[in-house]
């Protein structure tokens, strides 16, 4: 299904709605490897504008059950996009988790075949390394792609780790380039940029309201005083049909 030469072509599978003890829904998310996670802000976002679409939705907002936690969506109707409310952002090493002493991830030196990246781990449900790039221009898909294999399986994961390569562009913006546990090389990730987004507000790049520039698009990250994420941005339909029994083993 998520291999674009014999499928449809996707960075993953979500499998729902699914009835849940706790939440209006639940869903369960895969990646194209086959292995399951446990948060998706972009799945989120699709997934909720599909219980839209297919009048699920019967009020808003909703709540959805994931692996990585409970989290509330909503369609703005007035321009179409749809926000998340992705729960809370966390830096301690023994939640995301991350090996060795109990402590803040933020600002950390990794050396990876001779080179050094000031690096911070956050997890929102699920787990991710920002590796923060000085120079905007050094950022590019070569880089994820070079370094996102050799940061992803890093014995300092235990889970393995989402990697992205982050630089500040002023007060309200930065740019990101994705590596992704289980996906590799992708486009866009809401997880990733409300990752990026925690850990530029608390290296003080930017203030608590960020844009964050991805090779998809524009996602719009809101940091609260709890350290909880908002996440708004569109989502687009491009296609329906069904599924052939003939893709299935």
């Amino acid at each position: 299904m998520c291999n674009p030469h014999y499928g449809v072509g996707s960075d993953g599978l979500l499998h729902g709605p699914l009835t849940s003890d706790t939440a209006d829904f639940r869903v369960r998310m895969y990646n194209p490897d086959g292995s399951e996670f446990e948060k998706s802000g972009n799945g989120l976002r699709i997934f909720t504008r599909y219980l839209f679409d297919m009048e699920y939705i019967q009020h808003d907002p909703v709540t959805i059950e994931t692996k990585g936690g409970l989290v509330t969506a909503q369609v703005l109707r007035e321009n179409g996009l749809i926000r998340v409310e992705m729960g809370k952002a966390s830096l301690r090493s023994d939640v995301i988790p991350v090996r060795g002493e109990s402590r803040e991830m933020l600002d950390e030196v990794l050396e990876i075949e001779n080179r050094q990246f000031r690096i911070s781990a956050v997890t929102v449900g699920n787990p991710h390394c920002v590796v923060f790039i000085e120079n905007p221009k050094e950022l590019s898909p070569d880089l994820a792609k070079t370094w996102g294999p050799l940061i992803e399986p890093h014995p300092l994961f235990p889970h393995k780790t989402n990697v992205q390569f982050m630089s500040p562009l002023d007060e309200r913006n930065i740019r990101i380039e994705i590596w992704e546990r289980g996906v590799g090389y992708t486009m866009a990730s809401g997880s990733s940029s409300c990752a990026a987004a925690t850990v530029a507000y608390r290296l003080g790049f930017c203030g608590n309201d960020v844009n964050v520039h991805v090779p998809g698009g524009v996602i719009h990250i809101q940091i609260h005083e709890d350290s909880s994420l908002t996440m708004t941005a569109p989502v687009v339909k491009i296609c329906e049909g069904k599924l052939s029994s003939e893709c299935l083993p």
